[in-house]
């Protein structure tokens, strides 16, 4: 028997539907991680239009995320490859070692190559999107990722995989 959400106007939702209802209700949180502050402005221009998503913190290097992960708690990280003192890679690799938070990672790159993407996604991320194509792409990325999909766009292949 399906289980059934009662709303106040009386009409009965599906248990997805409730779902999806209280998921709209609560915001995606997502941290910001690029060394350069501009690319970071960028992102956080794009994804603060978004109805219901939040953007709680930057941080400029993979160390600096770590740190900021655990007293944040996001659930999406979007990372930059390279940064100074942690790369992103290692930083994703650390991320997946963490049991008490498990954000979702969603690496921002100008690394525009499929074995890089390959390794992204081999060190545990959920996504990977080219810098060059983030207007076009980050929006749908994020949303995916938050829902534990996995998104990957290249330039070189304009077609997402989700």
């Amino acid at each position: 028997m399906e289980a059934k959400a009662k709303p106040e106007s009386g009409v009965q939702l599906s248990h997805q539907a409730a779902l999806v209802e209280s998921r709209n209700l609560m915001p995606v949180r997502i941290l910001l991680v690029d060394d350069h502050p501009v690319v970071r402005q960028g992102l956080r221009t794009l994804l603060e239009g978004r109805s219901g998503w939040e953007v709680v913190g930057e941080a400029s290097d993979g160390i600096e995320a770590l740190d900021k992960i655990e007293n944040l708690q996001p659930d999406v990280v979007v990372l930059d490859v390279t940064m100074p003192r942690m790369n992103g890679l290692e930083a994703c690799r650390m991320i997946q070692r963490k049991k008490k938070s498990n954000p979702e990672v969603l690496f921002v790159t100008q690394h525009d190559s499929p074995q890089m993407m390959r390794e992204a996604l081999d060190a545990g991320a959920r996504g990977y999107v080219v810098k060059s194509n983030a207007a076009r792409d980050l929006l749908e990325a994020v949303e995916a990722v938050s829902q534990h999909k996995v998104f990957t766009a290249l330039t070189r292949s304009p077609q997402a995989s989700c």
